[in-house]
């Protein structure tokens, strides 16, 4: 009796493991299905001289659960380089990317790498975005020789030419006119590619930014300048230092374009609608209108001039993972544990990053006369005194 009983109960068990068994199989897995989903983008584009492209945008299981990921390796990345740079292992500029990072991957998806992209010093984000790789990056930061510009240009100056990514500028406003000759040397070319060159609010007013537009639109250049509005230059509130803070009516016989650059479907549509125009018609202006997180730099604690009740609402309210988190969910394309263990795959690719890069080597001190003069010249550097020759530079 006691035995059949056994039995029963064993049976039981072993059913009631095989529908468990069976339930976990039948889990939705992480999709990469690239069947057509159709979404709207959160707000309506508000255009300047020229058509508003549709809100409806086409995307897939496949893009979004990258755009999660992409997105959520930057959040992290640029949080570590807070870490790193308050134990002093970065030095110098430092300026991060968090809460614009739908800026950066709505963008690239929406271009290809013949394509070219210029910015200015918050960059650390659209070298990722271009394929730089996290050791790249964390090298870089630290000045080491794996960084992306051999440990010699620190934060401010990332570059990857394979991927046309010319940087990565400290001079305020100066990328855009480099940017417009990239353009230039495009359509002479005629490499069918367009430049993007991105600025923020508080380069908006640059004189050289409207020199370059001017001649972009007398010679219809491929050129797309970007303003990435996070509403603030360093401490200073766009409506102080902007009569007109409408950013993409400033080309005046130039069209633009106001872009939600929280929403990473709406900046991939509207850098497809700006490449489009630009190849046909040339310089068109995207006014992205983003947030930052931190302060302008490390520098700057970014809380005495706004209110931490307002970082607060544009994280609880636009944060462009979550929003992404949020539709992911909606369609069930994965499961919260699945989302959270891709952040936890993302936290430990950061780790090993940063751990790699601490184990790299400084540049050489024979590193400070390369990258300055083009080789083979037999440039000679001279002491103070102008008369003993300190070394002939390579």
């Amino acid at each position: 009796m006691a035995l059949s009983q056994l039995l029963s109960s064993s049976s039981r068990s072993g059913n009631r493991l095989k529908s468990l068994s069976s339930a976990i199989s039948l889990r939705h897995p992480i999709s990469t299905d690239t069947t057509p989903i159709t979404v709207e983008t959160s707000v309506p584009f508000t255009s300047h001289q020229c058509e508003v492209p549709s809100r409806t945008v086409q995307t897939n299981a496949k893009e979004l659960l990258t755009f999660f990921r992409d997105m959520a390796l930057m959040r992290r990345m640029e949080i570590a380089a807070d870490s790193l740079y308050k134990a002093k292992l970065i030095r110098g500029f430092c300026h991060l990317y968090d809460g614009q990072e739908a800026v950066a991957v709505g963008m690239e998806a929406a271009i290809t790498k013949k394509d070219s992209i210029i910015t200015a010093y918050r960059d650390h984000c659209t070298f990722i975005a271009r394929g730089g790789t996290l050791l790249e990056v964390f090298a870089e930061l630290m000045g080491r020789q794996a960084g992306c510009s051999r440990g010699k240009g620190g934060s401010m100056h990332f570059y990857k030419k394979d991927s046309n990514f010319y940087g990565g500028h400290g001079i305020v406003g100066a990328q855009v006119p480099l940017g417009c000759g990239l353009a230039f040397a495009q359509k002479y070319c005629k490499d069918e590619a367009v430049t993007f060159a991105l600025y923020g609010d508080g380069a908006a007013n640059q004189g050289q930014l409207f020199e370059a537009l001017n001649i972009s639109a007398l010679w219809d250049l491929p050129a797309i300048l970007v303003c990435e509005n996070n509403h603030y230059g360093m401490g200073t509130a766009e409506w102080r230092a902007a009569k007109s803070p409408a950013y993409y009516k400033r080309g005046d016989y130039v069209p633009g374009l106001k872009v939600d650059g929280m929403d990473v479907l709406a900046v991939k549509q509207a850098c497809t609608f700006a490449k489009e125009h630009a190849l046909k018609n040339g310089p068109i202006i995207l006014e992205m209108d983003t947030y930052r997180y931190h302060g302008h730099s490390m520098s700057d604690p970014g809380s005495t001039y706004r209110t931490r009740d307002e970082i607060t609402g544009v994280r609880q309210e636009r944060d462009p993972v979550e929003r992404i988190r949020k539709l992911i969910l909606s369609h069930d394309l994965a499961t919260e544990k699945e989302l959270k263990d891709t952040e936890k795959e993302v936290r430990k690719e950061v780790d090993d990053a940063i751990a790699q890069a601490k184990e790299n080597p400084v540049p050489d001190s024979s590193e400070l006369f390369t990258n300055v003069y083009a080789k083979g010249l037999g440039v000679e550097s001279f002491g103070a005194d102008r008369k003993e020759v300190r070394a002939t530079l390579p």
